[in-house]
């Protein structure tokens, strides 16, 4: 496959030899001696690979990738040096590069990492295209409430809008906020998240902005800030509730201005950024409370989304616990298995306090506690957290002895009695009770050796 390269380096005889190699490979090879020039060339040109040097003056070869990775150029980098060594080489894998490669370079060796760069890049495309195939990055519904929702998210993504997505921990907010940016013009611009709960106070700034050089202690070099590298792109704020109050007003600030001042830096860099923000707080009881700002509340919440939990859309659970099934069953080469009716009943008969990201830790649990191809009521019984951390009120016990398939028939054992018990020995509402047929309980009490006749002495 032909490429199109740029080679930047300052030595002329370097550019010259690896031009050489290249075009004799068949590949387009273009060369600069100026980094500063090579920025500007890589902003208005396609490039399927750039080879660069480290050591070069006016700009050195990691702050060259860093510029090109903050102005959102997604093509390739590789490093080359002559003085290389460790450090050297874990920046620049840090900084975005692709690879390391140490001078004098081999022919060989530059022709397979050009290889392995388009191959890598081809695979990158046909995953693009799987997603677009799949559709609303991965969202799974049945139910009229997630389509309706999803139509308003089709419909504001194609706009500029700053949107505020609303919802219970684990009910999908950053998947909306994928899907509005590859839904949206700047799909082809950078994807860049920042969760606002999990940065440190004293840090969020310079995620947020950046540093220069020296601008404090252990600022051994530039950092590019998220609003930078997220330009002609989307940034997602998470959990945007717990942000500073002194942050709140600096990002206020950026949001009314389009522009940011790294720490250190003496003049401001202009930002063409969409801002998705989303938090599970309530952001009005916030801003009486004092600790959200109102005029950020006002910028930040112009087209609010708000996602149900996945107790108010039940009806998507099977289609959600067979998605779940499927990527589990794939990524550990196991066989499948299905749900049986009952056991898709007692999914949406459980409250979900942990929503989604509940639900597919529970189907993963299911997958294991399985002992044929059928997951069965009495497997989602034993599997819920409620009876893994004794919470039900029966006399389950906590933790057991033996192998796990041991432990969970301890589990069913202990819950099947436990019914029994509840409902007065009447097997008919003990099955009911369990989401099971009558028969199947009497063979599952024959498989856990519960004698049902002396039960009714």
């Amino acid at each position: 496959m032909k490429a199109h390269l740029l080679i930047v380096d300052d030595e002329p005889n370097t550019l010259a030899s690896l031009a050489r190699a290249f075009r004799l490979a068949g590949h387009e090879a273009t060369v600069c001696d100026n980094p500063l020039k090579a920025l500007e060339m890589v902003k208005h040109e396609k490039f399927d690979l750039i080879f660069s040097d480290v050591v070069m003056p006016g700009m050195d070869g990691l702050s060259l990738l860093e510029q090109i990775k903050a102005a959102g150029v997604a093509t390739p980098v590789v490093m080359m040096s002559g003085q290389a060594h460790i450090e050297m080489a874990v920046k620049a894998t840090r900084l975005g590069a692709l690879d390391f490669l140490e001078k004098p370079i081999s022919t060989d060796k530059l022709l397979l990492t050009v290889q392995n760069a388009l191959q890598m890049e081809r695979l990158k495309q046909e995953n693009q295209q799987l997603r677009q195939q799949l559709g609303s990055s991965g969202i799974v519904y049945t139910g009229e409430k997630m389509r309706k929702l999803l139509a308003q998210v089709e419909r504001v993504a194609a706009s500029e809008t700053r949107v505020c997505i609303l919802g219970e921990t684990g009910t999908g907010k950053e998947l909306i906020a994928r899907t509005i940016h590859e839904k949206s013009p700047r799909h082809d611009g950078p994807y860049v998240t920042l969760n606002c709960a999990a940065v440190p106070a004293e840090l969020i700034e310079s995620e947020l902005f950046g540093h220069e050089k020296g601008s404090f202690t252990g600022a051994a070099s530039r950092h590019i800030g998220k609003f930078e590298q997220a330009t002609d792109g989307t940034l997602f704020l998470d959990e945007i509730g717990d942000m500073p109050l002194a942050m709140q007003a600096k990002l206020l600030r950026v949001l009314e201005q389009g522009e940011v001042e790294r720490i250190g830096g003496d003049k401001p860099v202009k930002v063409n950024v969409r801002t998705v923000v989303a938090t599970h707080r309530k952001l009005e009881e916030q801003v009486k409370q004092g600790t959200f700002r109102q005029d950020l509340f006002h910028r930040v919440f112009v087209f609010p989304v708000v996602l149900p939990p996945l107790r108010e859309r039940l009806e998507d659970i099977p289609a959600l616990a067979a998605h779940f099934a499927a990527q589990i069953v794939k990524q550990n080469n196991w066989k499948e298995i299905t749900f049986s009716p009952e056991a898709m009943r007692a999914l949406q008969a459980h409250t979900w306090p942990g929503n989604i990201r509940e639900l597919r830790n529970v189907v993963e649990r299911l997958l294991l506690f399985a002992e044929g191809d059928v997951i069965t009521a009495g497997t989602v019984q034993a599997a819920l957290p409620s009876a893994l951390t004794g919470e039900s009120g029966g006399s389950m016990p906590v933790t057991g002895s033996g192998t796990l398939a041991e432990r969970v028939e301890q589990v069913e054992r202990q819950m099947i009695l436990d019914e029994i018990k509840r409902h007065n020995q009447n097997i008919t509402n003990t099955a009911r009770a369990l989401g099971l047929e009558r028969s199947h309980l009497y063979k599952k009490c024959q498989q856990l050796g519960i004698d049902l006749r002396e039960l009714r002495k």
